[in-house]
């Protein structure tokens, strides 16, 4: 790649993503030549930001909440109001230490390995299930038949709600998270009007488990523990809301993107046909290689260095997790996919620090199981079209993938 102008580093356009993928070649560029970059705004007369690449740094940032806020001015790229902020503050996502800890510690109970192995049973048979409706037709879209519905299946399955309401939390993320793409929705206003039907269905959730308690996630996190602590009905409420976008956006385009890396490195896949033992690896490497949640936003606290640039208390510091994952530096052969790769010092569930991902357990469960069923039901599963990409730089999501398989019968009940 030639040394490009700084006008000529465009890692922020959800235009780039949707066009091309991750853009590995101008992260590459910036980890050898500027790994801390300062990038103009997509917005007129708005500030930059810091575009964080290297794995180092990422994981640096990831540890030092004392200096990189993520409660400041939320997590996220785009900017909130000042009422958004104070609401959505409360939210684990937007929290530092010590209000994050108090929350996580609160949350940890439900997301235990004991309770995740208890959902594998569960996990398989929403996998058959969600198999069972496209294995007869021979062709499916993967990214909407399959993968789309898996997460929310398994979140219901969580909070203990009915079947029915799987189609609702599948509309709500996908809405939720797309309001940089005109076709699913366009305007942040109709993204905040999902995000309020979502917390009324949090309040009647919470309100059932109360009067009568079960088994499920949902009432463990609104009991009180053997030391009082409980969600509130309001923290309960923003705690669905990140397990909507964060629980089914990483599976659902993990997923999607793991199956057309299979596609494009097909000896992959015979290998893990041949051992299914890799299954206990392929998981990391698919979330290493596809990166679903590309980026996370910080604020500087104080005035501060890294790698050698300085970095002014308010300003706006990105972490992109898709180049930190393609680290030469930490990484060995970064850019071959690699079902067996162990260790895996990826990031894609965080850089480590107070937001390590509450779900990877969860996440690698349903991935290792997808693809398990998967094998057994339609091994001969290929490509028809490219994925059609969202027009996102926050979710590296796919909108649609046609698939092709030999037919075969349902399973009998």
């Amino acid at each position: 790649m030639t040394t490009p102008t700084q006008l000529e580093i465009d890692i922020i356009d959800p235009a780039v993503y949707e066009r091309g993928g991750i853009p590995h070649e101008q992260f590459t560029w910036l980890r050898d030549n500027d790994p801390v970059h300062w990038h103009y705004d997509l917005n007129d007369g708005v500030p930059g930001f810091w575009a964080v690449t290297r794995h180092e740094d990422v994981v640096h940032v990831s540890r030092h909440p004392e200096l990189f806020s993520s409660h400041t001015r939320t997590s996220m790229y785009e900017e909130f109001t000042d009422d958004e902020i104070l609401l959505y503050g409360m939210m684990m996502l937007f929290q530092d230490p010590p209000d994050h800890t108090k929350n996580r510690l609160k949350v940890n109970r439900g997301f235990t390995p004991r309770m995740i192995k208890q959902l594998e049973g569960h996990i398989r048979d929403i996998c058959n299930e969600l198999l069972d409706d496209v294995v007869e037709r021979g062709e499916a879209c993967f990214a909407e038949d399959i993968a789309g519905h898996l997460p929310a299946y398994i979140i219901c399955e969580l909070l203990g709600a009915p079947p029915e309401d799987r189609g609702k939390i599948t509309e709500w993320s996908n809405r939720l998270i797309a309001f940089n793409d005109p076709e699913l929705n366009g305007a942040k206003e109709e993204a905040a009007a999902y995000a309020t039907a979502v917390f009324e269905y949090a309040a009647e959730l919470a309100a059932a488990r109360e009067a009568e308690p079960r088994d499920d996630i949902a009432t463990k996190l609104l009991q009180p523990d053997a030391d009082g602590n409980r969600l509130s009905i309001e923290e309960f409420q923003l705690f669905l809301l990140m397990l909507i976008i964060a629980g089914h956006e990483t599976t659902r385009n993990g997923s999607v993107g793991g199956m057309y890396a299979f596609f494009q490195h097909p000896d992959q896949w015979e290998r893990l046909k041949a051992d299914r033992s890799l299954l206990r690896t392929a998981p990391d490497e698919i979330v290493r290689w596809t990166s679903p949640i590309n980026l996370f936003r910080r604020t500087a606290t104080q005035d501060t260095v890294l790698r050698g640039k300085q970095i002014k208390a308010g300003d706006k510091v990105v972490l992109f997790y898709g180049s930190a994952n393609r680290d030469e530096r930490v990484i060995a052969d970064p850019f071959t996919f690699d079902i067996g790769r162990d260790p895996n010092a990826h990031i894609g569930f965080g850089g480590g620090g107070p937001h390590f991902c509450l779900g990877s357990h969860l996440a690698r469960l349903e991935l290792a199981i997808l693809f398990d069923t998967i094998l057994d039901r339609m091994p001969d599963i290929r490509l028809v079209s490219d994925p059609r990409r969202l027009r996102s730089n926050f979710v590296n999501g796919v909108k649609e993938m046609r698939v092709a398989f030999t037919p075969t019968a349902r399973r009998s009940r």
